[in-house]
Parts: structure tokens; sequence; C-alpha cells
């Protein structure tokens, strides 16, 4: 009860209580993250299971009955009979774990270089640092694209569909550890010098112990705003992927997967099968990334 009420006095929460853009977001992304983990429980059927479906369903617009069935669905069919609102939470499922996996991916392994290089310096950072610059020259997606393609390829054809979605979360973290690598090392770079660190090594500390047990909790509130930001991207990415053809494989669809679906009924009249998971799509990055700036904002003031 003492940490709880240690939460709602602190100047966080306040910020939090005063920022309508903040609270308006986090109902969002609360609402969303919670549809998609109660999906089996939310949704009226399982779009992909086969035996649910039925091909008469097809093309139903939303809230409207069938014509050959009598059957109403909230947001309507897709081609092949399945819910749209089911075929959204199923998909989200999907979206959210490869963008939460590939955050987590990439914050760890930035962490650890960017720790390394800081602390060590010499050729450790020059090589760390180097390769992060060459890095930055590519477009994230594209490099995204370059690893999925390359992972994909050494797959065994009998695996490629049930590891897509984890070279999908390999190749999304690869793309993006720099951020978390950069900003590491120059936090690093002013902690090392400071009277705890130094105290730490003269008591005999190793170097590793010194990384970990102090450096790295000094040096994770960035990391944390630009976590929260990067999912929002990664979500994005991971979709653009999908969209392209190159990501979660049809047995799986994500959200990109069923605007991709959705684009090729867009021009015959079928809006809805585009439309519902667009505006999914929208809503859960874009409250993900707003909740990103306010915390930015938050725990860094001077950016304001």
């Amino acid at each position: 009860m003492n940490r709880v009420k240690r939460i709602l006095d602190s100047d966080q929460f306040y910020a939090f209580r005063r920022s309508p853009v903040a609270m308006v977001s986090a109902t969002v992304a609360l609402i969303l993250i919670l549809a998609t983990i109660l999906a089996p429980l939310i949704a009226p059927t399982n779009p992909f299971d086969p035996a649910s479906l039925n091909l008469m369903n097809g093309f139903t617009p939303p809230m409207e009955p069938n014509a050959f069935t009598g059957e109403t669905f909230l947001m309507g069919t897709d081609d092949q009979g399945r819910d749209v609102f089911s075929t959204i939470l199923y998909g989200m499922r999907i979206s959210l774990f490869v963008g939460v996996a590939a955050v987590l991916f990439a914050m760890v392994l930035g962490i650890i270089l960017g720790l390394l290089s800081g602390y060590f310096g010499g050729w450790t950072e020059t090589i760390i640092m180097r390769t992060a610059d060459v890095q930055l020259t590519f477009p994230s997606i594209l490099l995204a694209m370059l690893i999925f393609g390359i992972a994909k390829g050494i797959t065994p054809v009998e695996y490629r569909d049930q590891m897509a979605i984890w070279v999908l979360i390999l190749a999304i973290g690869l793309s993006d550890w720099v951020q978390f690598a950069r900003v590491v090392r120059g936090a690093t770079l002013v902690e090392k010098n400071k009277d705890y660190v130094a105290a730490a090594r003269i008591i005999g500390q190793s170097p590793l112990t010194i990384m970990l047990r102090h450096i790295l909790p000094n040096v994770l509130s960035p990391v944390l705003v630009i976590a929260t930001i990067s999912l929002a991207l990664a979500i994005i990415a991971e979709a653009t992927l999908s969209f392209l053809g190159v990501g979660a494989p049809p047995t799986q669809p994500s959200l990109g997967t069923l605007i991709r679906i959705g684009q090729g009924f867009l021009f015959s009249g079928e809006w809805w099968i585009l439309f519902f998971p667009a505006c999914t799509l929208l809503a859960l990055a874009l409250s993900v990334n707003l909740l990103g700036d306010w915390l930015r904002d938050v725990l860094n003031p001077r950016l304001k």
C-alpha cells in the first residue's frame, strides 16, 4: 500500500493526470492491449479455425444481415467469411507480440553494446560505434527486409512458416539496436567518471559488476523512453513488412497482413476489410507513440 501511495503522490502521476493527451492515449492503448489478451473470450469466432468458417458469409457489410445465412457481423466479413472484428483481435496479438519482442531484443543488445563501448572505450568503442554509424546510413525498414530475407533463406523450407515470426522479430530487433547503444554509451561515459564508480573500483569490484549494479540503473531512464517510442515504430515496421508480403505468414496474419488483404478489395466496394484493420493499427501506434512523447517530457523537462 505504501508503494501505491508513493506512486499516486509522485510528480509523474500528477503530470499524467494533468495531461489529457497522456490519459486518452493510455486509455486507448490499455483497451487495445486488454482486447488482444482477452481475444479468445471477446472474439465471436476463431477466424483461423477453418471449421468455423462459412464461405456463404463472405463480403458481408458491417451491421447488415447476410443475404444467404442471415447472420450479422459488427465489422463485416472478408472474402473467406471470416469475421473482421475477430481477425483484428487475433491479428493484434501477432503485431503486439512481434513489436514487444523486437524492442526487448533491440534494447538488451543495445544496452550491452552501449555499456561495453562506453566503459572500456578504445577499440571496443570504435568497432561498436562505427558499426552503428554504418547501420544508420541505411533505412531501418530496408535493413529489416535484408535481414529477414537472409534469415529466411537459411531456414529449412519445412520450418519457414513456423519460424517466420521469430525471424521477423530478429530482423526488426537488429535494425533498431543502434539508438539504444548510442544513448547508453553517452550516459555511461558520464557515469563512469563519477565518485561511486571510482569507489567501486577501489574496493575491487569487477567491471561486469560495476556496469550491471552501478552504471546500468542510472542510465535506464532514457532507455525506457526510447523503448516506448520504439514499440510504436516496431509495430509499424512489422505491419509494413507484412503488407509487403515478407512478414507474418498467411496462417498467422497480423494487422499488416490484414491490411494487405483488404487493399485488394478496396476498389471493388468492400471497404471495411481494409478500413477497420488500418484504423486499429493507427490507434495502436499513435497511442503508444504519444505515451512515449509524454514520458520523454516527464523524465526530461528540459526537452519541452
